[in-house]
């Protein structure tokens, strides 16, 4: 039987890159030189072709940057060579991220013919000086068009990325946001707190940090996005996350899960045969990796040789995923999600009963009200959710 995988492709390209932004991403390459990241891209998916058979691909997520400022043909050729080297289950989940800014109703049929049945809009704001102060490339009217088009040509899975907490919004402000969104009723509406990174613009900008809404109101914003969504029909089922009825991210409850995944392009992330590890940041490096395994892939190259060489040199860390570390991701990632942890598959994964690990820490927070038993479960209360970086810290074992 095959075992269940997702992939990660990052496309590291943005038109302009957003003032809070600290994602790896570029918005000064040269084309030429995203023409070649692309092929690479493909040359790392052959990598896994060893391994392929064993598994079933159940999502794939192509994420950035942006990847919809890449050309249509671009995409078409990266899910080709998925399929050519990965089984793609008949029902996989497949998204591409898209800035308003950049969506084509042409672009967007072409991504249905490919098979992407799900688009992830990063709209962030409502309010176009809100957005400009962002550094962000288009207004609320570009978003409006382009989720019309995504409609028009076949999308019935569409998320939107809000973001609260932005220098000089209100609750008034934020509220306006979410009700002008809900309007067009897309599938799942993910919410992040603004969050100000270091060595970012925004960072470095004392006007703008000035403007930061107070913590209090932040987390009355927090308080109300649940609020208001689920009486418009939305439910919470992770911190930042919510969804209409059977519309969940697939792709990343297999991060909130423990599931196996692979990470394909700079910097990506993977949990793959036991180990977690990234990728190398440094984009002319590899760039020249991939070339020369490029040209390493004859028929007469033994694969699994080349993957074991290449990918020592590709991965910029490696972490095997013991058990105890194993256990503390299971609960740490999974206590993200609104149902909680499971104390059946906790026992099924790792043959320990959860109360012979953890049982001090549960039952500490479930006599402070942070944590709740419910039947099989374990779960954050809403109180718990608030301090939940407390928390969670408080899974980390002992090595």
């Amino acid at each position: 039987m095959k075992r269940n995988l997702s992939l990660y492709i990052h496309i590291p390209f943005c038109k302009q890159k957003c003032l809070y932004c600290d994602f790896l991403s570029f918005d000064d390459v040269l084309y030429a030189k995203q023409l070649a990241y692309m092929d690479a891209l493909r040359t790392e998916l052959r990598l896994y072709q060893p391994y392929a058979d064993r598994y079933s691909v159940k999502s794939v997520f192509i994420g950035g940057g942006t990847p919809s400022t890449m050309d249509e043909s671009l995409i078409e050729a990266l899910l080709s060579q998925v399929r050519s080297v990965f089984r793609l289950d008949r029902f996989a989940e497949i998204t591409i991220e898209a800035n308003p800014g950049t969506l084509k109703y042409t672009d967007l049929l072409a991504y249905q013919s490919y098979g992407i049945n799900r688009l992830s809009i990063g709209l962030q704001s409502a309010d176009d000086d809100m957005l400009r102060m962002l550094g962000r490339i288009h207004n609320f009217d570009q978003f409006v068009a382009g989720y019309t088009s995504a409609r028009r040509a076949g999308f019935r899975n569409i998320n939107v990325d809000v973001i609260s907490g932005i220098p000089g919004q209100d609750m008034h402000s934020y509220v306006d946001t979410l009700t002008r969104v809900m309007e067009y009723r897309p599938e799942h509406i993910s919410v992040y707190s603004l969050q100000v990174e270091e060595g970012t613009p925004l960072a470095e900008d004392q006007n703008l940090l000035d403007m930061l809404p107070e913590e209090e109101t932040d987390r009355r914003m927090y308080a109300m996005t649940k609020k208001i969504l689920r009486t418009n029909g939305y439910e919470r089922y992770e911190f930042s996350n919510y969804c209409q009825p059977g519309f969940e991210c697939k792709h990343n409850l297999v991060y909130w899960t423990g599931g196996e995944y692979i990470g394909i392009g700079l910097g990506a992330a993977s949990l793959f045969k036991g180990e977690r590890f990234s990728n190398l940041r440094d984009l002319d490096r590899y760039l020249e990796l991939m070339e020369e395994v490029s040209k390493l892939m004859t028929p007469e190259v033994d694969t699994l040789e080349l993957y074991d060489a290449a990918t020592l040199k590709l991965r910029q860390d490696n972490t095997a995923m013991y058990v105890d570390r194993r256990m503390e991701e299971f609960m740490f990632l999974g206590l993200r999600m609104i149902r909680g942890v499971s104390r059946t598959e906790f026992k099924q994964r790792f043959n320990k009963e959860m109360f012979d690990v953890y049982g001090s820490v549960i039952n500490k927070y479930v006599d402070d009200g942070f944590l709740r038993l419910e039947e099989d479960r374990v779960m954050l209360t809403d109180a718990g959710i608030d301090v939940s970086n407390i928390i969670l810290s408080d899974f980390i074992l002992e090595h």
